[in-house]
């Protein structure tokens, strides 16, 4: 199936590993032309060459903090004019509710809330100008179903999730979408965090963990970032522009609601 993206331009965030490598790369072999951004400079540089002689698409591979406004001033100025934009940042890490500091929840906001929402505000209407545009923010099956020791990455996705609604309705008839891709467990660096982390409060081993981590996931494996970024790329086609204001969980079936 042809997406309808070839010659179009992406920013996406987070991008040099993990699931926003996975969506650059989805967005790549359909022929987008990408921006993408990460903090450490030898990753996201290997990161543009490896896609760009993959997929023989223009990668511009920015080092910078994307929750910084001057990280957003950088990657918006080597694309001020986006066709898509894929938000994505590193999650709050997990604790204990007691423990969090107002601090805590303020970085939380910074990194999930505040940076997703100054660069929607910056792109989405130039999109509705042009007449195309689609906007994915990777957040988490948190949204649907709150994660335990996970409370400050709960909060600000569910609000992130409410900030954008009406939003995406207002833009869809400009033909610009805005949805939210919402992760369950995929073979990332997270993952393992959070791997490591279960093995201390246990006391089992990293097989038994992963063993039982597996065994609450109907398809009874982890999520892989290319099939991640698959589901990603086609909420960006051309097909999908009756697709707005979702929360599309990629959980392997994990999240036991109807709705």
């Amino acid at each position: 199936m042809d997406l309808g993206l070839k010659g179009r331009t992406a920013i996406v965030c987070a991008a040099s590993k993990g699931l926003g490598r996975g969506c650059a790369e989805a967005l790549a072999a359909e022929g987008v032309n990408l921006v993408i951004c990460a903090r450490t400079k030898p990753d996201i540089e290997a990161a543009a060459r490896d896609i760009a002689a993959k997929y023989g698409v223009k990668v511009t591979g920015i080092a910078t903090d994307i929750t910084t406004e001057a990280g957003r001033r950088e990657v918006l100025a080597a694309c001020p004019n986006p066709d898509i934009l894929v938000t994505n940042a590193a999650g709050p890490p997990a604790g204990d509710f007691r423990n969090f500091t107002l601090d805590d929840w303020r970085k939380a906001a910074e990194s999930n809330f505040f940076t997703p929402i100054a660069l929607i505000q910056a792109t989405i209407y130039g999109m509705m100008e042009r007449g195309f545009g689609r906007i994915v923010n990777i957040t988490s099956a948190s949204v649907k179903a709150p994660i335990p020791a996970l409370e400050l990455s709960n909060g600000v996705r569910a609000g992130l999730t409410g900030a954008v609604a009406t939003l995406a309705r207002t833009s869809a008839k400009h033909n610009v979408t805005v949805n939210n891709l919402l992760p369950g467990q995929h073979e990332t660096d997270r993952l393992t965090s959070i791997i490591g982390n279960n093995i201390k409060k246990s006391g089992k081993s990293e097989d038994e963990v992963v063993k039982d981590m597996k065994a609450r996931i109907p398809a009874n494996r982890f999520g892989t970032a290319a099939e991640f970024g698959h589901a990603c790329a086609f909420l960006c086609s051309a097909q999908s522009g009756f697709i707005t204001g979702q929360n599309l969980v990629a959980d392997g079936g994990a999240y036991p609601g109807t709705l």
